[in-house]
């Protein structure tokens, strides 16, 4: 054990996926308490965090076993993604499960602030989704990309675009109907889920 502690997470991945079981233990070891830590914060129910975290650990190794680890060297943020998207399905779960009844209070429930407003889970899972979107956005072939960023961040019509880049309007709707094929394959493959419910 001594000394896969010196090897770093890269090669423990891939002395894990060869057969040694004993390189998972290190890189758990190695990352959990900062991954407790985030889903502890995140959820702040100390029981459901540690519920969380068992997910995400089996999440984790069924994901090795089934080759479905591509992040070279970012072990870490590829095991916090996962628990992130844990957290997130975690919420929308219970926002579908969840029913209330007026009968039970005194006062109007359903006039009550907490039900008209965005919640903080769901500002979460939305702020989280844009910042999935926009990193996903750079991984595109730079056609496509400067389609996106024409259309969504700067707001342009696609005849707009198509002056712009000097190409026909059927070419900028190709473009961005790659873009969005593309963002759902490249979501798929990093495991993130891009849907608010």
């Amino acid at each position: 054990m001594r000394d896969l502690r010196q090897l770093a997470d890269e090669s423990l991945v891939k002395g894990y996926i060869s057969g040694n079981s004993r390189c998972i233990d290190v890189l758990i070891d190695r990352h959990k308490n900062k991954i407790f830590t985030y889903i502890l914060v995140s959820v702040k129910n100390r029981e459901l965090a540690e519920d969380i975290f068992q997910d995400t650990i089996v999440k984790v190794i069924h994901s090795l076993k089934a080759g479905r680890y591509s992040e070279n060297g970012k072990f870490s943020s590829w095991v916090m993604r996962i628990g992130h998207n844990l957290i997130i399905d975690h919420y929308r779960k219970e926002k579908h499960l969840s029913t209330v009844s007026n009968d039970n209070f005194d006062f109007d429930l359903f006039n009550h602030p907490r039900y008209s407003a965005k919640s903080v889970e769901d500002r979460l899972v939305y702020d989280q989704i844009l910042r999935d979107v926009a990193d996903l956005v750079t991984l595109l072939p730079e056609s496509q990309k400067k389609v996106v960023e024409l259309r969504h961040y700067k707001g342009l019509s696609f005849k707009d675009i198509a002056e712009e880049l000097g190409v026909s309007i059927n070419t900028a709707l190709g473009r961005m109907r790659y873009a969005i094929i593309n963002l759902r394959k490249i979501a798929a493959e990093k495991n993130i889920s891009l849907s608010i419910n």
